[in-house]
């Protein structure tokens, strides 16, 4: 038995934050119905990179999930629609600004229909806010939230991370916060409503930045620092002889690195002797790490000789690095799949470890319009014939890809 076996979740959800959400839940056991809009489905099934009319990009957000193709403008798209959320214990929806109230599917409307009905809301600035009017994707709440503040040179513009952390990041969140509303269902039959905003999720990230600007008084302003963090050295990325670094000592370890360096008087000097002298003074003491590092043979070295003196440091790796690193094969981070259109690609593997699941399961991600009638005839007791009528009518639709 997986851990979300008998969960059933109609899916809305389109590009990145909110397909995040249930591709956790599927690689849980959930049973993902994914309602896609006709005639094209998610828009991210024409994103790159593509194959065979097939997108990578669709494939790795929707392995295991189950297509409905339905034209919502037609009655009948919007009956399924209501018969499938009286089966469906939670609903995950990612649309802009007041689509589903357009389509009287807000979380007010389902629950008249189901009452126990769990719905989770992704959007960049929230639904119930001053800005939920404004539309808005990955880079937009990386501004808003400050993470493009702290981010880049220190003498540079701001700058997004080099990959799409508010989307995903976002749709962790809405994944946890649905675990924790199926665990208060179970205890109290309630269901509820989760309105989780991206940028809401990305300031939740800000580790220091609010409490030492209060605490110094505002003489801390939080902003781009480059390699380096501004109230911590050793802390940051180093050139070493082979490729990019880090070494990250704090208060307990500073001993460790003295001794590591060969350098025991930098223990008691003055300048070093405590984080907030470490700190003011790094300008002097980078130099004095890197040119330790340059003596030696490469960084596999570096690496051996701080582990001997349990200094913690990491190479710097490229995504691409992952494919043939055996701590990413070990540990199934990178998975190797093969999707029966495309072939054998890779992508990066279930974050989560369960004692009670321990393997996961084999799935594909649906054609579009793959499963109309498995679902309206196996949940909903459609006909053949009623099934092939709606076909007929253009309110099921369906595609090769």
């Amino acid at each position: 038995m997986m851990i979300l076996d008998g969960i059933r979740v109609l899916d809305f959800t389109q590009y990145l934050a909110g397909p995040t959400v249930t591709r956790l839940m599927a690689e849980m056991g959930a049973e993902i119905i994914k309602i896609e809009l006709a005639p094209g489905g998610d828009p991210s099934r024409g994103l790159p990179w593509s194959d065979h009319g097939r997108s990578g990009y669709f494939i790795q957000q929707n392995r295991g999930k189950r297509s409905v193709c339905l034209d919502l403008r037609d009655p009948a798209a919007d009956t399924i629609v209501r018969e499938l959320v009286a089966k469906a214990d939670v609903v995950v929806e990612n649309f802009g600004p007041g689509v589903m109230e357009k389509r009287r599917l807000s979380y007010a409307d389902l629950k008249a229909i189901k009452p126990d009905i769990i719905m989770a809301s992704l959007s960049a600035f929230g639904r119930e806010s001053p800005l939920s009017h404004k539309t808005g994707y990955d880079w937009a709440a990386q501004a808003f939230a400050g993470l493009m503040h702290m981010t880049g040179p220190a003498d540079g513009p701001p700058q997004p991370i080099g990959l799409a952390i508010a989307d995903t990041g976002s749709g962790v969140h809405a994944f946890s916060a649905i675990g924790y509303a199926l665990f208060h269902r179970g205890r109290t039959g309630e269901g509820q409503w989760l309105d989780l905003a991206m940028v809401d999720c990305m300031f939740h990230l800000q580790d220091i930045a609010l409490q030492a600007h209060t605490l110094s008084k505002g003489a801390y302003m939080p902003t781009r620092n480059g390699n380096h963090h501004p109230l911590l050295c050793p802390f940051g990325v180093y050139k070493g002889p082979s490729g990019y670094l880090v070494i990250l000592a704090l208060q307990p370890q500073w001993k460790n690195m003295c001794a590591a360096m060969g350098r025991p008087d930098l223990e008691h000097d003055p300048r070093f002797d405590s984080s907030d002298a470490r700190a003011a003074h790094q300008q002097e003491l980078i130099p004095v790490i890197e040119a330790w590092l340059a003596g030696f043979a490469d960084n596999d070295a570096v690496f051996a000789h701080l582990e001997a003196h349990r200094v913690p440091s990491a190479p710097v790796l490229s995504p691409v690095d992952a494919l043939t690193h055996p701590y990413f094969t070990a540990r199934g981070t990178v998975r190797q799949i093969e999707d029966p259109l495309m072939g054998p690609l890779a992508i990066p593997g279930f974050p989560l470890r369960f004692s009670a699941q321990p393997t996961l399961p084999e799935l594909i991600a649906p054609r579009l319009g793959e499963h109309n009638g498995a679902v309206l005839q196996g949940l909903l007791g459609y006909s053949a014939a009623e099934v092939a009528d709606l076909v007929g009518r253009g309110v099921l639709q369906s595609a090769s890809r």
